[in-house]
C-alpha cells in the first residue's frame, strides 16, 4: 500500500509519530490514535535510532520520549536479544515478522518482561522499523496465581486430613511424656520435655496447616488499605523491624477495598516481616517501602463470578534485600518453598491463598536490592459486598 491510498483509508503507513501533526500543529486524529494504544509503539531508524514513541512505550521502558530518542534501540535492550536479529531480518525481506514470548527484561525494567514482538518495515524511512510489544508478564502471572490457587487447594485437602490423623496421637503421645516426666530420673526428665517440646511443635506446624482448610465464606467490607498499613506499620517497628527505615507512597484518593481488614493485616504483616528478614539485622540501610495506586485496566475471572472482576487497586510491599533466588521465583507461593534455614515454607502459601480468596492477585518480582510484592485487588462497592 502506498502513502496516497494509505491516506485515503485513514492509515499513515510510513510515517513516525511525530510527522503526523495537523495543520494548527496539534495531533492529526492518526497521531491521536497511535497515542491512545495501550501496547508500546516505537519507530527505529535504519542507524538503531529511535525516531518516537507512544506513551504506553514511554511506561514499559520507564523513560521519557525525549530521552528515548537520545539513545539507540539496542541499548534498552538485554544483551543477545532476539529481537535485534528480528530487525535485521524484517530490513532484508522488507515484510512484516512476529516474535513470541520473547523476554525483554533489564535491571531498569524489572528482571522478567515477557512479550509478543510485532515489526514491520517503515516504507518512508531507508531501513526503518515500527516495532509494537504485546506484553505477556502480567497474562503469565494470571496462569501462575491459578497454579498457586491449585496449590493452596491441595494443601486444603492435606490439612484437614493432618489434623484428624496426627493431632489425636500426638495429644496421647504428649500426656504419656508428662506421665513420665513424674517418674523417671532426672537425667531422663530431659527426654521427656525434648518429647513435648517436638510433639509441641509439630501441632504448632499442623494448625497452621489447618488455616488452608478453613473453608468458611469471609466476612467483607469496605476497608481502608491505609489504615491496614499503619497498623502493620507500627507493629513492625515495635518488634522484628525497628532498625528499617519505613516510606510511605500513598494514593490518597485510593477507594476502598473490598476485604476482610483482619486477613488484610495477616496478608501484608507477612510480607512486611518477610521483607524485614530478608534485609537482615545487621543491615544499616535497611528500607521497606509501602505503596498503594490505582491501576485501571486488569481484571480476572474469580471463582464463582461469571463476568472477569476488576482489580484496579495494588498496593505493594517492596525492600532492597538481597532479592529472591532466581530458581525459588517459579514457586514462591508453594507449600514448603522457602529461602530460611528454619522457615517452614507455608507463610507465603497461605498469603496466596487469603489473596485469591478475596478475588485478588498476588506477584513478585525481584532482582539485588529491589524486591517487590506487588497485590492486585478489587474496589468495594455495595453491590460487590
Amino acid at each position: 500500500m502506498n502513502s496516497k491510498s494509505a491516506r485515503k483509508t485513514g492509515m499513515y503507513v510510513g510515517k513516525a509519530p511525530e510527522e503526523l501533526a495537523g495543520p494548527d500543529g496539534g495531533d492529526c486524529p492518526s497521531a491521536q490514535l497511535l497515542n491512545a494504544l495501550p501496547h508500546p509503539l516505537l519507530s527505529v531508524a535504519g542507524d538503531g535510532s529511535i525516531r518516537d514513541v507512544n506513551p504506553a512505550a514511554e511506561l514499559f521502558f520507564d523513560m521519557s520520549r525525549n530521552n528515548l530518542k537520545k539513545i539507540k534501540f539496542h541499548d534498552l535492550l538485554p544483551f543477545g536479544s532476539p529481537l535485534i536479529s528480528a530487525i535485521d531480518m524484517v530490513r532484508q525481506r522488507r515484510a512484516p515478522i512476529n516474535e513470541y514470548r520473547v523476554d525483554l527484561g533489564t535491571p531498569r525494567i524489572g528482571a522478567e518482561r515477557y512479550v509478543d514482538i510485532h515489526i514491520a518495515p517503515l516504507p518512508n524511512l531507508a531501513d526503518g522499523v515500527v516495532i509494537m510489544l504485546q506484553e505477556r508478564t502480567i497474562a503469565d502471572k494470571m496462569d501462575r496465581q491459578l497454579t498457586h490457587r491449585g496449590a493452596a487447594r491441595s494443601l486444603s485437602a492435606m490439612g484437614s486430613m493432618l489434623a484428624h490423623e496426627i493431632k489425636n496421637p500426638l495429644s496421647g503421645i504428649r500426656g504419656a511424656a508428662q506421665l513420665l516426666d513424674t517418674a523417671v530420673s532426672d537425667d531422663d526428665r530431659a527426654l521427656c520435655r525434648l518429647i513435648c517440646d517436638e510433639t509441641d511443635r509439630i501441632v504448632s506446624l499442623v494448625e497452621r496447616m489447618e488455616a488452608f482448610s478453613d473453608g468458611r465464606p469471609v466476612e467483607r467490607g469496605p476497608v481502608n488499605i491505609h489504615e491496614v498499613f499503619d497498623h502493620v506499620r507500627r507493629v513492625a517497628q515495635a518488634g522484628f523491624a525497628r532498625r528499617i527505615r519505613f516510606v510511605e507512597n500513598y494514593d490518597p484518593s485510593l477507594p476502598p477495598v473490598l476485604a476482610n481488614r483482619d486477613q488484610l493485616v495477616q496478608v501484608f504483616l507477612n510480607l512486611v516481616k518477610n521483607a524485614s528478614e530478608a534485609i537482615g539485622e545487621d543491615s544499616v540501610d535497611g528500607e521497606i517501602e509501602l505503596t498503594t495506586a490505582f491501576r485501571p485496566g486488569v481484571s480476572i475471572r474469580a471463582p464463582g463470578k461469571a463476568a472477569p472482576v476488576s482489580l484496579p487497586l495494588e498496593f505493594c510491599v517492596r525492600d532492597n534485600g538481597p532479592g529472591v533466588p532466581e530458581d525459588l521465583m517459579s514457586h514462591l507461593f508453594d507449600p514448603f518453598v522457602t529461602t530460611k534455614a528454619s522457615g517452614s515454607g507455608l507463610g507465603l502459601a497461605l498469603v496466596a491463598k487469603i489473596v485469591g480468596d478475596h478475588g485478588g492477585v498476588i506477584e513478585c518480582e525481584s532482582h539485588p536490592r529491589k524486591t517487590l510484592f506487588r497485590v492486585l485487588m478489587p474496589v468495594y462497592s455495595t453491590r460487590a459486598a
